[in-house]
């Protein structure tokens, strides 16, 4: 009985952190076309995501570092756009 109840919350819990993950995401997808925080909500889904799914967690890690590029070449921008 006790095993059962574990699978049984196991299996609760995945699904409700994938649900409200690709909800959260879904979100974060619609607010590119409307106005909102969609760079915020996406990795956040993603985060939501990664606690349970070891390919939500390579996409965060993955975005992350798009991100860092981007912020580095920015940061850049203004000097020139040399990558110093």
């Amino acid at each position: 009985m006790k095993r059962t109840l574990h699978l049984t919350y196991k299996l609760v819990r995945r699904i409700t952190i994938f649900v409200v993950g690709v909800t959260v995401v879904v979100i974060g997808i619609v607010m590119f076309i409307t106005p909102g925080p969609a760079v915020i909500v996406i990795p956040t889904g993603l985060a939501i995501l990664g606690i349970e799914f070891a390919w939500a967690r390579h996409w965060l890690k993955v975005m992350q570092e798009k991100t860092r590029e981007v912020a580095n070449k920015a940061g850049n921008w203004g000097n020139g756009g040399s990558d110093k």
